[in-house]
Formats: structure tokens, sequence, C-alpha cells
């Protein structure tokens, strides 16, 4: 897929062929570049099939996975696809146990679809396991920044390993793509996935530009508790709305919390509920029992509460996350090509291939730059439009959605939090 910000600042989304279609898609996204009819609604899967010449590289490449050994099949390490001169490294937890293992395979097998659709004669792509071992990524990624011949790093899908990097000082490495999960960032160390702040922060701003004024936040109690309330008040702060007031809750004091709530704040028009690795439901019950959501009050859920089957009490919450549909095209080819179903897993992956080819054709070997990875206009990919900032945070716009009847229907189709 291409990546091209346009200078409105709306996306334009193509589609991947050859490698010189990436040719001019990251210096849109520093001048800008024109479009007819802005961004294309229309993902034809016909469109975006690799050409014959390059669909036999993508089937030929080693340690095959199939459905059946998806999950346990893991290739070995130090695999390098490509043969361009922009080296990149990728570090994944092939070898992990468990599912963190079969989603380091999942994002290995995305990683070899997008070289094969965009990359493979651009860059020249090496692939490390991590083992799963946080101890051993770190040194992996450490050796990857200070090696001087690698351009940019994607991953670690560790998060402690992801936190060592953001740590790290000096201004010559090369940038860092994270695929830990809820990594905050750091500079030049960029988190990929989306993150509960993100979703938080994109419903909040699509009930305040409604008209909505006064909100409250319940999140769960721990370290990403202020990441979550900053993007929150910041998103409100756009439609000249207000975060009244931030409660962390734990689940055995949700209903104290609610209580609480009611003489603190007087008539919110909205509630943010972030849960965090846990359930939202005791939460709910309690705001429930008050009576929210109601015709006066609205509920906004987040992303994690979908990791979960959708509970009763989801029932007329809004929800902003990631849009399927953007990744339709490639989901079809991934399952063509290697006869699973991909996930987010595979999105992620596939985009950062991608955006890495897409800056080596664009400006070259030293093109990984802050200018172009922190262009504000950001870049659209599998995963829908993204943008990383100067902290190494990212943001995403996403659709936005109500709970209804058990299912997510779709209310906006674009909504974010910056």
């Amino acid at each position: 897929m291409r990546f091209c910000a346009i200078a409105d600042g709306k996306p334009l989304r193509t589609f991947p062929g050859i490698a010189a279609a990436l040719a001019f898609a990251v210096v849109a996204a520093i001048s800008g570049c024109q479009s007819k009819n802005g961004a294309s609604e229309v993902l034809d899967p016909a469109a975006i099939a690799a050409p014959a010449s390059q669909a036999g590289a993508t089937t030929a490449a080693p340690a095959q996975l199939t459905a059946s050994s998806a999950a346990t099949a893991a290739p070995k390490a130090n695999l390098t696809l490509g043969t361009g001169s922009t080296k990149i490294a990728m570090l994944l937890p092939l070898s992990a146990p468990g599912s963190a293992g079969e989603n380091g395979r999942k994002m290995y097998d995305a990683a070899r679809l997008a070289m094969a659709d965009l990359g493979d004669k651009l860059v020249t792509l090496t692939i490390e396991d991590t083992r799963g071992d946080s101890g051993y990524a770190k040194d992996l990624a450490v050796k990857a920044i200070t090696s001087g011949g690698v351009r940019i790093v994607i991953g670690p899908a560790e998060l402690a390993a992801a936190q060592h990097l953001a740590k790290l000082s000096g201004t010559q490495r090369p940038p860092v793509l994270a695929l830990a999960d809820n990594f905050a960032g750091g500079p030049g160390v960029y988190s990929v996935r989306l993150s509960e702040a993100d979703s938080a922060a994109a419903g909040a701003a699509a009930v305040a530009s409604k008209g909505a004024k006064k909100f409250v936040l319940l999140v769960t109690a721990g370290a990403n508790a202020g990441a979550v309330e900053a993007r929150v008040a910041n998103a409100l702060s756009i439609y000249g709305a207000t975060l009244a007031v931030t409660l962390p809750y734990s689940a055995s004091d949700a209903a104290k919390v609610v209580s609480d709530m009611g003489s603190l704040v007087e008539a919110p028009d909205a509630v943010v509920v972030a849960s965090g690795d846990g359930s939202p439901v005791a939460v709910l019950a309690a705001l429930k029992a008050k009576g929210i959501p109601g015709k006066a009050v609205n509920l906004i859920g987040t992303e994690r509460w979908l990791e979960r089957p959708i509970d009763p009490l989801y029932e007329g919450a809004y929800i902003a996350t990631l849009d399927q549909s953007e990744s339709g095209p490639i989901a079809d080819r991934f399952k063509a090509t290697y006869n699973y179903q991909p996930d987010v897993n595979v999105a992620y992956a596939y985009d950062m291939v991608a955006l890495s080819a897409g800056i080596a054709s664009s400006v070259g070997p030293n093109g990984f730059s802050k200018q172009v990875l922190e262009n504000a206009s950001g870049f659209r990919g599998s995963t829908g439009l993204f943008r990383f900032r100067a902290d190494g945070s990212s943001q995403r716009s996403m659709p936005f959605f109500k709970v209804e009847k058990g299912r997510l229907k779709l209310v906006e189709k674009q909504t974010a939090g910056f």
C-alpha cells in the first residue's frame, strides 16, 4: 500500500503494485500531493495483486506458514529478504511460546508480503528472533541501532525492551518503530500500535464535537492512567470541552468510585471508561445503576473493551477503534498467500515494512528523518490514517461506533483525538 498525505491534511490512499509505485509517497508526505478526488474510498482487491514476476517470490520464501502451522512453526533466526541498498532490521518473537510467538510469526509473514509487494528491490530486510525474551530483545535492538548500517528498526514487540530503548540518549541513532503493546513511545522510538489513550481520546473527541462539554474519566489505576488522562484532556480542548475529573479505579472499588463521581461532578455530559487490561464490567454495572448511559449522559469505551466478547453492559456505549475494512485488500492477499486469516498484528507489520520501503524509494537511505516520520499529515496504511509525534507516541484516526444489540454500529467513518 502506498503511503501519501496531501497538503490539506487529507490522506490519499493508493494500492501496492511494483516497487516503483512508491516513488513519490514520502516526498508527498513532506510537500503535499494533489488528487482530483481526494482520498479514495474504493479498495479493489484485484488492484493490489502482485505482478506475476513477484507472485512467485512470496510463495517461494522460506518457512511458509499455513493455517495448521501458523501457531507452531518458527522460521530460523537471521532471515534476510530483499536486495536493496537500504538496510532495515526487524525484531520479532518468532520462537516465543504461546500467543507471543504466534503473533511474531504472523508479523513475519506480513513482512514477506510487504517485501514482495513493495520493497524487494528497495531494501534489505534482516529479521532476527528475539525469542520473546525482553533482555535478549534489548540486546538485539541496541546492536541494531549502534551497528552503523541499519537505517531503521522495526520492533521489538517486547514492552520492557522498547521502554529501555526509549531511555537511551543519542541523536544519530536510526529510528525505531516499536511493535510492543501499551508502549508510550520516546524520542526516536515510535509506538506503532493503537493505544487505549488513542481510542479514548478519539471517542471523547467525537462526542465533544457534537456539543458535549463536561466529561469524567474513569481509568484503571496504574502506569498508563496519566497518559490516558493527558490524551483525553487534549482531545477535548480542541472542541472547547473539559475533563472535569479523573478517577482511577480498580475492579474491587468500582462501585465506590462511581458513587464518588456523583458527589464530585454535577450533571456530566459523558463518562469515559478506560479499563486497561481488566474487564470494564464491574464499573459498567455501577454506572448502569446510576442510569448511565442515558439520555443525558453518554458512555464512551475504548478498543480494550473489544478484547473480550461484547457484554450486555456495553449496550449504548460509543467506541472508537480500527476500521477492519481498511485492511480488507491486504487481508485477502494474505489469506490467499498463506492460507490463514490475518489479524491486526499482520496489518501493523505490513504497514511498517511498506512505510520503510516508501521512504527508501522516495528519499533514499538517508531519508529516515524526524521530518519525514513526524510529518503532521501522517500516513494511511492497512490500519487507517496514523501519524507519529515527537514524543514517540502515535495518533490514529478511526471509525466511531455505538454498541447496539450486541454489535458495533457505525456512527462516523472517521474521528480522531488530534
